[in-house]
């Protein structure tokens, strides 16, 4: 038990390995910045505050984990516990998710239950195997920030992203006239000419790495999907759809960010919804219950748009209908 126990230890102290490095370039990098150059010095603050501001958020911001509701009736769960056939199980779990609002399904079309969280996954949710709990809306597990990427942070990290981005645009493009005159030897003071030199070659590296990053972030967002779903569609009942929880740009950029803009630059958090039930474009449900998670993810059916429903082989069929060129 006690090796064990070390071992826990020694891995969680590893994983804070590049928290930590990340810690000592930023140290370094302000010194560096502030004390071999004068200039800039307000932009270069007000980005390395927000970008500070939003990396911390990130870090200490807990995932949103899904709530007991999702967890199986104590009957149920003892069934299922007594239980040794999957097919039994299986069976078992498809009776207790009419009741709860989930509309994605394994690739082999199975209920999503978590044996280790013991709670039937919501839509969007995946089990962390670092972390050890289910995150809701899941997009990965960074080690940069020692955290989960979900539903309760994807704002913070992007924003992470986009002021990190600045902040290492501002360096290159403030020091890049210094780094000329090291080149062409004009630069006479030799104790400026180390962090000059590795100021804009760290500067510029991270520039580009995370430019494609938050990039590929913004695309997402205007997908409205998560890394995982983008790597794996989600499987719907009727099966899988890449674009299934899409409801256009607008509302794609409001789940994240919210409906007030002014709050879209800083890291307070934001989004729409609960973060357990998703308006989904095409999802098995009648449309009183559609118009709840319509409300409930701060969309309220208004002219140009609602929810439709008609029916296929004899079950309630809905579709979100936007006023957007949506592709949905």
């Amino acid at each position: 038990m006690a090796p064990r126990c070390a071992l826990r230890s020694c891995r969680g102290i590893l994983r804070w390995l590049p928290v930590g490095f990340i810690h000592l370039v930023l140290l370094w990098s302000y010194y560096a910045y502030v004390v071999e150059l004068f200039s800039y010095l307000v932009v270069f603050h007000v980005v390395f505050f927000m970008f500070i501001w939003s990396y911390w958020k990130m870090i200490c911001s807990s995932p949103a984990c899904p709530s007991k509701s999702f967890g199986l009736p104590k009957v149920e769960k003892e069934q299922y516990e007594r239980e040794q056939s999957a097919e039994v199980q299986q069976e078992l779990l498809k009776k207790v998710v009419l009741e709860m609002p989930v509309y994605t399904r394994t690739a082999g079309g199975a209920v999503r239950y978590c044996d280790f969280c013991q709670v039937i996954k919501p839509d969007r949710c995946h089990h962390c195997s670092t972390c050890e709990t289910c995150v809701l809306k899941m997009d990965h597990h960074c080690p940069w920030v020692n955290n989960c990427v979900g539903f309760s942070n994807y704002k913070f990290f992007v924003l992470f992203l986009g002021y990190g981005f600045m902040y290492c645009l501002v360096i290159s493009a403030t020091v890049v006239q210094y780094f000329i005159k090291f080149w062409t030897k004009k630069l006479i003071d030799a104790h400026a000419k180390f962090h000059i030199l590795f100021l804009f070659l760290v500067a510029a590296m991270f520039f580009i790495s995370i430019l494609c990053l938050f990039s590929y972030h913004i695309w997402l967002i205007g997908q409205n999907r998560t890394t995982n779903e983008a790597m794996r569609a989600p499987v719907f009942r009727s099966g899988p759809d890449k674009n299934g929880f899409s409801l256009g740009f607008k509302g794609n950029v409001a789940e994240v960010f919210g409906d007030r803009k002014r709050l879209w630059l800083f890291p307070v958090f934001s989004g729409l919804g609960d973060g357990h039930t998703f308006v989904t474009r095409l999802v098995h449900i009648d449309p009183e219950q559609a118009n709840q998670i319509l409300q409930q993810n701060g969309k309220t059916p208004a002219a140009g748009e609602g929810a439709a429903s008609s029916l296929e082989n004899g079950v309630p069929h809905m579709v979100v209908v936007t006023s957007e060129k949506s592709g949905v």
